[in-house]
């Protein structure tokens, strides 16, 4: 009986192995070279280690099989592409639109909003949801990022009283890039909610955090009871303090159109992209909370009364998307151009000077108009995405085959760029690893391969808000350092990322902010 049993697992080994290195995914992927591995398990045993060397060890895998690799366990096969001409096939690909792990994992918190739907759920998501970021809509949004800034600024100030002050940007940045996207994005204020706000940042960390177990540790499931049910109840609260957020403020802006009689919803569905928030439209209405109306919210709402496009749940997956899309993304790279900027003083002098020339001619309000005459902080901020990027990776699912330049990926096959190692493949930038913002001068980007620099992806599946993004980052570190010299008190040599869906550090990002007498 015994022999029986050993025989018949035996047999099972087997056939996995068979299936996993002879099957059509296992023996066109075996072409494409990657750390070593077993039967069966694949590379499973190169991922046993904690959190915080986990990007570590995937950046030196990228870095020593490049430009593409391959990762596997089971009958999953994961091929990491790291040059541009790949990069290029797969971003501008109409066939391969799908998102995969860890966007699947993120699920029960975005249920299939714009950033995890595919198909024609996102086609016309993303249809009703572009005009949201239409020039005549972000040079409203501009107005609250300038007033967010001089919040920002007015904080420090106070509380440093004259002196300079240390804050950690990882817990003080984020408070701000969360009230810019609920007034700009929600139209909701969370200014005097420090305990609300603080809440749903840590709840969307800790989801993140199981985000990141499951993706990074697929023998999970093998969790004990215990761990399974701690890990569940776990997601269950953060869910209802995510999806409690959401629903709060939804309910409320419904509720100011109830109480408006919907006069502002009026004729939303005809504006097209040149009749949004027209200059005439302005001057007609001095009602404060016009002003700050917030077209994708209200878009939304008007799409659901009017003519049923969208219901309250698909409103609710849209918010709680531009919630996680909209202020963590911003709130690191806003950590990490900071603290480039406090180690090159270089940097952040001729910053400074671009900026306070700019802002005294123009009475310290900054306009679309105006940012974009800030052409040396645009090129550092860039230089900065380059560096650190906040949204590190970007995996597809291989519905049907793909052929790159020099390999062909097999249908059933996960896709993955990683960006950070796009950002710092020797091939394509001189001294990598060196901060240079004279990369990005127009005589220099000139033949370079747009999808070797893609901190906000790229092809039809592209951030839809990074010209919000850029506006914000751009005002913020204008106010920032039009008011403060800036010193590092961590070095950024010695920061470890975690291995989060947004690139952060495992520890504090200190600054010194020194008040401008």
């Amino acid at each position: 009986m015994f022999s029986l049993i050993i025989s018949g697992f035996l047999t099972i080994l087997f056939l996995l192995h068979y299936f996993t290195r002879y099957g059509r995914i296992g023996n066109i992927s075996s072409r494409i070279v990657g750390p070593k591995a077993y039967p069966i398990i694949g590379n499973i045993h190169h991922f046993q280690i904690d959190n915080e060397q986990l990007l570590e060890k995937i950046w030196k895998i990228n870095k020593e099989f490049s430009p593409i690799n391959r990762l596997w366990s089971l009958s999953y096969s994961l091929i990491t592409i790291i040059h541009p001409e790949d990069v290029e096939i797969l971003l501008k690909s109409t066939q391969h639109l799908e998102k995969t792990i860890p966007y699947k994992f993120l699920q029960p918190w975005l249920s299939t909003g714009l950033v995890t739907s595919a198909g024609e759920k996102w086609q016309h998501r993303r249809k009703m949801l572009t005009p949201t970021f239409h020039f005549n809509i972000l040079k409203h949004f501009v107005v609250n990022f300038n007033e967010e800034a001089q919040y920002l600024v007015t904080l420090l100030k106070e509380e440093g009283k004259g002196r300079p002050i240390i804050k950690d940007l990882q817990e003080f940045l984020p408070v701000h890039t969360l009230n810019a996207i609920c007034e700009t994005a929600m139209g909701i204020s969370l200014r005097g909610t420090g305990e609300f706000e603080a809440k749903y940042r840590h709840a969307a960390h800790d989801f993140g955090k199981i985000v990141v177990y499951r993706l990074a540790r697929p023998w999970y499931f093998f969790d004990t009871i215990f761990a399974l049910t701690q890990r569940g109840r776990q997601q269950k609260e953060l869910l209802k303090t995510l999806h409690g957020f959401s629903k709060k403020i939804i309910a409320e802006r419904i509720l100011f159109h109830e109480q408006t009689k919907g006069k502002y919803l009026e004729n939303v569905e005809e504006m097209d992209e040149n009749q949004i928030f027209s200059e005439e439209t302005d001057e007609k209405n001095k009602n404060p909370i016009f002003k700050k109306r917030l077209a994708m919210l209200d878009l939304l709402i008007a799409a659901s009364l009017n003519d049923n496009q969208i219901d309250e749940e698909g409103i609710r997956e849209e918010v709680d998307t531009f919630m996680f899309a909209g202020h963590d993304t911003t709130a690191m790279a806003l950590c990490f151009a900071l603290l480039l900027f406090a180690k090159h003083k270089d940097v952040q002098e001729r910053i400074r000077n671009e900026v306070k020339t700019i802002m005294q001619q123009n009475d310290c309000k900054l306009t679309i108009q105006i940012l974009r005459e800030f052409s040396y902080l645009e090129r550092c901020l860039k230089e900065s995405l380059r560096l650190y990027p906040s949204v590190h990776f970007i995996a597809r699912y291989i519905s049907q085959d793909l052929q790159l330049k020099n390999f062909l990926i097999p249908a059933g096959s996960i896709c993955n760029v990683n960006i950070y190692n796009l950002h710092r493949n020797p091939n394509i930038w001189t001294n990598p690893d060196v901060f240079d913002a004279d990369r990005f001068l127009p005589e220099n980007t000139k033949g370079r391969n747009p999808y070797s620099f893609i901190p906000f992806s790229a092809g039809p599946r592209n951030c839809i808000g990074q010209k919000f993004a850029m506006f914000e980052l751009k005002i913020m570190v204008a106010y920032i350092l039009h008011n403060f010299y800036l010193e590092p008190v961590d070095e950024l040599d010695e920061v470890k990322m975690s291995g989060d869906i947004t690139l952060c550090s495992t520890k504090p990002i200190r600054v010194e902010f020194i008040p401008i007498k």
